[in-house]
């Protein structure tokens, strides 16, 4: 069974490989055992945290083969971006430049440095190994956190954030960076994305253009990748659009990649999953004859926080939609009983 559950210490080597095959751009997985124990613990932290609001808690989880133990996957939520180091954009914006006189008017798009999605939540820090890209994994990895926002709402702000990866190669070289590197920075692409993965984000301050940057002085290369997405994401991006997620006007200041957001009560999975409760039963569409019963394959997940579980399964639905009917087995990966409520929405 695949299942998806909040990350432990023990998790660390699993995390350290994850960490390792994302390879380059990978900002919120750097390559560095303190940080990544830091992360595990502070995760931890925040699923037991009891928060009114969203604050400074991260939620990590993993996606399990409990069959073999090993760890296949991780995703991950932010509550609030920005409260206790800065977090970095750039506003696409334009300028125009008229003279009636000369009967000129031009129209100049612009880079602004700023911190606008201070305080919002971010998905984040989503990676599945590529042996287990089957059966719908991806889609129910990136899913299922909406399904936890919709369960525990007062966690998370009214606005969800996602910054896609950007354009690089192989090595890690970036167009856009490249031109910031020549200009103003003097390292690459790698050792900056490290660098702020770890926190280090003094040099951004300090070295980053303070005033708008006419994207036509740009290489014709870097204006080339700005607002664009990285081969390997773009599955990422069409699904999260198809949740209702849109590019807002903000570009990674590193590779260029574009920042998609949402308002949570616009995200189809948040709102158009439904809780049910919970009937246990081994014996498929165990309905009364006056009940409309269906089965189809769903994520479903508990309404728990540090014994959060989600899987993907086929769900008998009764009683004029109001209970799921599921296997014992089921509802032992689950870690529920009967009675309890399940958070589903059809996979």
């Amino acid at each position: 069974m695949i299942i998806v559950r909040p990350i432990q210490a023990n998790d660390y080597e699993a995390l350290y490989q994850i960490a390792v095959d994302s390879g380059h751009g990978f900002t919120s997985l750097p390559v560095n055992e303190e940080l990544l124990r830091n992360k595990i613990s502070h995760s931890e932290v925040s699923f037991k945290a009891a928060p009114k609001q969203p604050g400074d808690q991260g939620y990590l989880f993993v996606m399990e083969d409990t069959d073999s133990g090993e760890i296949i996957g991780t995703s991950g939520i932010e509550a609030a971006v920005g409260l206790n180091s800065p977090f970095y954009h750039y506003h696409l914006g334009r300028v125009v430049h008229s003279s009636s006189e000369l009967k000129v008017h031009n129209t100049v798009e612009t880079l602004t440095l700023c911190n606008d999605h201070t305080g919002v939540s971010e998905i984040c820090t989503l990676f599945l190994k590529e042996n287990a890209r089957v059966n719908s994994n991806g889609r129910f990895l990136s899913r299922f956190r909406f399904l936890f926002i919709a369960e525990h709402e007062q966690r998370f702000s009214d606005t969800i954030i996602a910054e896609m990866r950007g354009v690089s190669d192989t090595e890690g070289r970036s167009p856009f960076w490249q031109w910031l590197e020549e200009h103003f920075f003097s390292i690459d692409f790698p050792t900056a994305d490290y660098l702020t993965g770890t926190g280090n984000k003094v040099f951004i301050a300090e070295l980053m253009p303070k005033y708008p940057i006419y994207v036509s002085l740009l290489s014709k290369e870097a204006q080339g990748v700005i607002n664009k997405v990285h081969t390997a994401t773009e599955p990422a991006l069409r699904l999260l659009e198809s949740e209702g997620f849109c590019r807002s006007g903000y570009v990674d200041i590193f590779d260029g990649g574009p920042t998609i957001s949402a308002q949570k009560q616009h995200i189809k999975s948040i709102n158009q999953s439904r809780q049910l409760k919970v009937k246990i039963s081994d014996v498929k569409n165990d309905a009364d004859d006056d009940s409309s019963s269906m089965q189809q394959k769903y994520i479903i997940c508990n309404s728990k926080v540090v014994d959060f579980r989600a899987l993907q399964a086929p769900l008998t639905i009764c009683d004029n939609d109001r209970y799921a009917i599921i296997p014992q087995q089921l509802a032992n990966h689950l870690m529920v009983e009967e009675g309890d409520t399940l958070r589903v929405i059809a996979n």
